[in-house]
């Protein structure tokens, strides 16, 4: 009889690249909710910035867990153990997304949702420019054009200019510049590290970080401002756009590139302000209509991308 082959290990597969776009792009799109979250959390009163990030991390560590727990019920992990260096990424996404979060909702609360938001998505830019270095991903010219379109459409959209500036303004512009900083390196690490980790193991095992040391920056006296619709509210958010929008966009990371990422969560700030329109009753200029519209086009240019954009190598 002839010996058979023996087997070879399961690599991990990754999703179609349209695939990847589309869960990336509604991953996106749920994030943009979350101007309703807060505002929704705060109709008992307001909260403390550091209180609303620690109380999220928390649920979404929580919710990544048990959907880890699922996980590995189904079936068996095939894939690359990780090493001391995995471990420091993870440990590294922990503490950027911590700072991440805690300055974004800072930056919600000192300035406009214009300013907080517009300085924020700087992060596609950051990234378009450290990806060849970070990730050796080739940079094509339509990737920066499409970022550079996207953040023009940003500015038309949201009008920081429209409002007279205050030094909290541009203290809310400077937490808005630094988170984007700390979310541009957690896409960058997220996906240098697909190859030894799932999108739910990261998830979780970062929280593990992000969660206490959010816990820790809290006030004692702010945790006694927390009433239970607000708590319901931010968890209802920390499950959703949270842990799974989250989990959605580091599991579609790995088959598309992180410049065209990047530069999808534009679509965030263009539901924050459709669904502030539809919803809450805020009008837009037409040159806002125009940003958003904009906006759309830089992220739809990203789609059909040249193959020779991708990675010169493995990650």
């Amino acid at each position: 009889m002839t010996a058979r082959a023996a087997p070879r290990s399961a690599a991990p597969r990754t999703a179609p690249r349209w695939l990847g776009y589309a869960v990336i792009a509604a991953a996106a799109c749920s994030w943009g909710t979350w101007g309703l979250v807060i505002r929704g959390a705060d109709r008992a009163g307001p909260l403390d910035a550091r209180l609303d990030s620690a109380l999220v991390m928390v649920v979404i560590t929580l919710v990544a867990f048990a959907l880890l727990a699922v996980e590995r019920a189904c079936g068996p992990r095939a894939r690359q153990r990780p090493g001391p260096r995995e471990w420091l990424g993870v440990a590294w996404l922990g503490l950027a997304d911590a700072m991440n979060v805690v300055l974004l909702f800072a930056a919600y609360r000192a300035t406009s949702l214009s300013i907080a938001v517009t300085t924020h998505y700087l992060a596609p830019l950051f990234v378009a420019l450290a990806s060849p270095f970070a990730l050796r991903e080739r940079g094509h010219p339509r990737t920066y054009l499409a970022v550079g379109v996207g953040l023009a459409g940003l500015l038309l959209l949201l009008r920081p200019w429209s409002e007279q500036l205050a030094r909290s303004d541009l203290f809310g512009a400077a937490c808005g510049a630094a988170s984007a900083l700390f979310y541009a390196s957690n896409v960058l690490v997220n996906k240098r590290l697909y190859h030894a980790f799932t999108a739910i193991e990261l998830m979780a095992f970062h929280g593990v970080i992000a969660a206490p040391l959010l816990v820790a920056l809290v006030p004692h006296g702010a945790w006694g401002a927390l009433h239970l619709r607000s708590a319901l509210v931010l968890a209802g958010g920390a499950i959703g756009p949270g842990a799974l929008g989250g989990v959605m966009f580091v599991w579609a990371l790995r088959s598309v590139p992180a410049a065209h990422a990047s530069t999808l969560t534009l679509l965030e700030p263009l539901v924050t302000v459709i669904v502030a329109v539809m919803l809450v009753g805020e009008q837009l200029a037409w040159v806002s209509w125009l940003g958003a519209a904009l906006i759309l086009v830089g992220a739809a240019s990203v789609l059909d991308v040249p193959q020779r954009a991708r990675s010169l190598g493995s990650v």
